[in-house]
């Protein structure tokens, strides 16, 4: 089954967060009906904090901002204008290879930053991209990972900043961390990179990994196996 990309929206036309998630929905259920493609949503969302089934009450927002709580693994993080968000709704190929789907996201994003002269790197017992400490400052996320599989598809998905508003994460305890920072492709390079600059970059990446991500279509065992498998990823 071919992997298919949809630009759902950027600036100035940002997305309202429930919207996007009406409509992962709707697409989860058809890819897990055969009625529509593995396909990754690709967009900018308007300001919105949104909450991990793990979320704790002293980790919210200090000024009582209000919260959507969804149904991935992790914890609290902030999603808005300058970050690029993904939400791959796939049939896996292994519907049980969770660790292997998320290593293959990570390896995207690395490569994406590689092309701004970043140097994301993955750190033991943390989900997401990472850049190391050094002159600039303390370690620091650079993108979160944070899914979903259920029935074997995919939900959820990624986040690059690239340009976005660090102050935000000032207001919460983003994922649950508090002895690190966050950071964007802009902090780190002085470069004015929108979140539609990176589009282009990732559906590459993620299209060079199609034949290891996506159930065949014609594969009547993989989808059975498919529709019975379900997985939980967390966003750290």
């Amino acid at each position: 089954m071919t992997l298919e990309f949809s630009e759902v929206g950027f600036a100035p036309d940002y997305v309202d967060y429930t919207q996007a998630w009406d409509l992962q929905r709707r697409l989860h259920q058809d890819v897990v009906d055969g009625k529509a493609p593995s396909t990754v949503l690709l967009l900018e969302h308007a300001a919105v904090y949104t909450a991990g089934k793990r979320t704790e009450d002293h980790e919210r927002p200090f000024d009582g901002t209000p919260v959507i709580p969804v149904d991935r693994g992790g914890k609290l993080t902030w999603h808005g204008p300058g970050q690029l968000v993904g939400y791959p709704i796939i049939a896996l190929k292994d519907p049980h290879g969770i660790r292997e789907y998320v290593h293959i996201l990570e390896d995207a994003i690395i490569a994406v930053l590689a092309d701004y002269d970043v140097n994301g790197t993955r750190v033991d017992g943390r989900a997401g991209i990472w850049i190391e400490a050094d002159s600039k400052g303390p370690t620091r996320k650079i993108a979160a990972i944070g899914i979903r599989v259920h029935n074997g598809v995919t939900m959820h998905g990624f986040a690059i900043n690239a340009s976005n508003d660090l102050a935000p994460f000032g207001m919460i305890i983003p994922c649950g961390i508090s002895d690190a920072g966050v950071t964007t492709i802009q902090a780190e390079t002085g470069r004015n990179v929108s979140a539609q600059d990176l589009v282009v970059r990732v559906t590459e990446e993620l299209r060079k990994h199609e034949g290891a991500l996506v159930a065949p279509g014609d594969d009547d065992t993989a989808r059975s196996a498919a529709k019975l498998a379900q997985a939980e990823g967390a966003l750290q």
